[in-house]
């Protein structure tokens, strides 16, 4: 649920909390969906670590009346045909390929969102309520549950101010455990995986303040600027820690032609490295992206480095969006 979802945000570097205003908005803040004229159906798919993880995203959403709008999407991350080789060896110590099995491990969220415009002018606010699956092969499964709320407001002079408080009641995942399965893990290899994981999870809150501008050049062209402050609540290796809280910004740009052809860039997950020599070095996550529109169809594609840039570890991500008045 972190990655984030749509090529055409992530090549902004995620610094979108403010100003999105489609059938994303339920993953990146719920009451940007009231933005909607028409039925929208979003499609994302992207591959991580040499193609052995795949990232998958699924997104409808509807506006109710001119003051309300809903929204259902799925996030699917798994790694698939896992090789299980611990029946790799049989009773007598012999090494036997045929007992090698294949299983999967995969992480689902499931969100439903509801957005409405507030009587005041230009604020909007919306909740999320989310479903969160995992699973590993049969050895163990997990279900949780979490909230989200978000508001967007704009001036007059359209200038947009936006905050997402993600898992704001903390999401919660209990895990069973299969005993069964349990007992082949513990008895693979003498002395490990004696004792039974955790069987809970706590995912705590974060908050993400953003702030945006779009200016017009020559009528053709436009410049969108927009920042994030991502906050958690915790110590880490962000830009700002303390033991309260982290900050992280992330910067993003999209050039658009037309209302047609966009260009996007962006910089975000700034952080202090610390290095083999004990020095602390910042780095940074650069994003590209390029998305054409048409006809209420938009394609968006993104490149961004989903991990430390000095080992190129780039991914290649495709979205599609659909608005329905294309059909009307």
């Amino acid at each position: 649920m972190n990655i984030g979802v749509d090529a055409a945000a992530l090549g902004m570097s995620s610094a979108v909390t403010s100003h999105t205003a489609d059938v994303n908005s339920g993953y990146w803040n719920p009451a940007g969906l009231v933005n909607l004229e028409d039925n929208q159906l979003s499609l994302m798919h992207s591959s991580y670590f040499a193609n052995i993880a795949n990232y998958d995203y699924a997104a409808y959403a509807m506006p109710l009346d001119n003051r309300s709008a809903v929204g259902i999407s799925l996030i699917r991350f798994a790694v698939d045909d896992i090789l299980n080789t611990t029946q790799l060896i049989d009773s007598e110590g012999n090494i036997n390929y045929d007992r090698i099995s294949l299983f999967s491990t995969a992480d689902y969220g499931l969100t439903f969102s509801y957005a409405r415009k507030l009587p005041l002018d230009g604020l909007n606010y919306g909740v999320n309520a989310k479903v969160i699956r995992r699973v590993i092969g049969d050895f163990a499964s997990s279900w949780g549950f979490g909230l989200d709320i978000g508001i967007q407001f704009e001036t007059d002079n359209d200038w947009k101010f936006g905050v997402m408080a993600r898992d704001i009641t903390t999401t919660f995942n209990a895990w069973a455990i299969d005993d069964e399965q349990f007992a082949t893990i513990r008895d693979a290899v003498a002395g490990q995986n004696q004792e039974l994981p955790e069987t809970t999870e706590i995912t705590i809150p974060k908050l993400q303040i953003g702030i945006s501008k779009l200016v017009d050049f020559n009528y053709d062209y436009t410049l969108l600027t927009a920042v994030n402050l991502n906050v958690r609540f915790e110590e880490n290796n962000d830009i700002i820690s303390t033991s309260v809280a982290s900050i992280n910004p992330a910067l993003g740009f999209e050039f658009g032609y037309v209302d047609m052809v966009y260009l996007r860039a962006g910089m975000g997950n700034f952080q202090n490295e610390l290095q083999i020599d004990n020095t602390e070095q910042l780095s940074f996550q650069p994003s590209f992206g390029l998305g054409f529109k048409y006809n209420g169809i938009q394609i968006d594609y993104a490149f961004t480095d989903i991990g430390d840039q000095s080992v190129a570890l780039y991914s290649n991500v495709f979205s599609l969006k659909i608005d329905f008045s294309i059909f009307r």
